[in-house]
């Protein structure tokens, strides 16, 4: 008899232990689905509650070897891994998804830029920076300036606004993309099993942190159109297909003023954008990602309610041991979801948690949500 999915004959390896990995164990122990976890620090969110936990470095073909060597199944929570022993292990016979070739395209975001436009897929105009060679910008300032590999929360990425900053900018092998007015900044996350099947969550709205540079308010259903909304999902079907990945991809866009949909960036695993979906689908992203690696018929992501996620930030300045001041008020609203990662200690900016917020229509959300900003505080001891 062939191995089940579920239970512990089957060996699913995590490379990456963070607050995805931690929602991700939350979702596999309802179908008895035991994952096992890589993380290059050893107190990492996932290390007191996966099945099993190995501190290393995700970098070291050696290390990533040797953790994925027993494994039937292997898949990420970080694109930032090394991919040349992903490929060694699928030559073994270890199932790895995404696939290393798609990991290393979306973690660069020249070669996601150039895949873009071979494909035909809308998305800002852009440049391959080299800052020593007396290149131009074919575009006006403000400009937005992204390092290829590496940036991840809102870092690795620049506004810049003259020649002057662009000297002070990323020395580093990095793209320039002309700085795009948008009405609003939208993200849909698909998934895609082996056989091919696909299915996206609904269309969020995302509001965003400007000193942090990271998303601090998402709202779902976003208040966009039917035909927005279709064009997106349709827009992300089209970019999974097109990579042939198998699992979980967020497509973030901007929507300009003209009603155009430009592709901003991809993540190929579960997103922060789609932290709500655990209270307001059907499925939720971290299951739908398991359905889609293991080839299972991928959930509904129908909304149950509407919904906002507000991410809990740490202070600007600050690092050291957490408190959550406001938690027990904002426990006692109704519909008022807290999820703390269990990171041991802060620094400026860090995501700690989230919360999400549902009600029964979003103007009920939106006042709710509203409250729950002013109620907590990410504060370092």
């Amino acid at each position: 008899m062939a191995k089940t999915w579920y239970g512990s004959e089957y060996k699913i390896g995590v490379l990456g232990g963070g607050q995805l990995g931690r929602m991700l164990i939350q979702a596999a122990n309802s179908l008895d689905i035991q994952l096992h976890m890589l993380d290059p620090d050893p107190q990492a969110p996932c290390a007191a509650v996966a099945h099993s936990f190995e501190n290393g470095s995700l970098l070291d073909a050696q290390t990533v070897l040797n953790f994925g060597q027993d494994k039937d199944l292997i898949t990420v929570e970080i694109e930032n891994v090394n991919t040349d022993a992903l490929k060694t292990l699928v030559q073994k016979g270890v199932k790895v998804y995404p696939q290393p070739e798609v990991l290393e395209l979306i973690r660069d975001k020249g070669l996601q830029k150039d895949f873009y436009k071979q494909h035909q897929i809308p998305t800002a105009p852009y440049i391959f920076w080299e800052p020593n060679n007396g290149s131009e910008i074919p575009f006006e300032f403000p400009a937005v300036h992204k390092l290829r590999t590496g940036g991840y929360d809102g870092k690795g990425v620049q506004i810049i606004k003259d020649e002057a900053a662009l000297k002070n900018s990323f020395q580093a092998p990095s793209i320039i993309e002309a700085c795009i007015p948008f009405s609003k900044e939208l993200s849909v996350i698909v998934a895609r099993n082996e056989q091919g099947q696909t299915n996206c969550f609904p269309l969020v709205e995302c509001e965003f942190n400007l000193e942090a540079n990271l998303v601090e308010f998402l709202f779902s259903p976003a208040a966009v159109s039917s035909e927005i909304e279709n064009k997106a999902q349709q827009i992300a079907i089209d970019i999974i297909e097109k990579l042939d990945m198998v699992g979980l991809l967020a497509v973030e866009f901007f929507l300009t003023p003209e009603n155009t949909l430009l592709v901003n960036e991809i993540a190929p695993r579960p997103h922060n954008s789609g932290h709500h979906t655990i209270e307001v689908c059907q499925s939720s992203q971290f299951e739908q990602h398991l359905r889609a690696i293991l080839n299972l018929p991928l959930g509904s992501t129908e909304l149950t309610q509407a919904g906002a996620m507000l991410n809990l930030i740490g202070e600007k300045g600050h690092e050291g041991p957490v408190y959550y001041e406001g938690l027990e008020e904002i426990l006692a609203l109704p519909g008022v979801h807290p999820h703390l990662y269990a990171k041991a200690t802060t620094k400026p900016f860090r995501k700690m948690g989230h919360i999400t917020i549902t009600g029964a229509n979003m103007q009920v959300v939106r006042q709710k949500a509203a409250i729950v900003k002013e109620k907590v505080k990410v504060i370092s001891k």
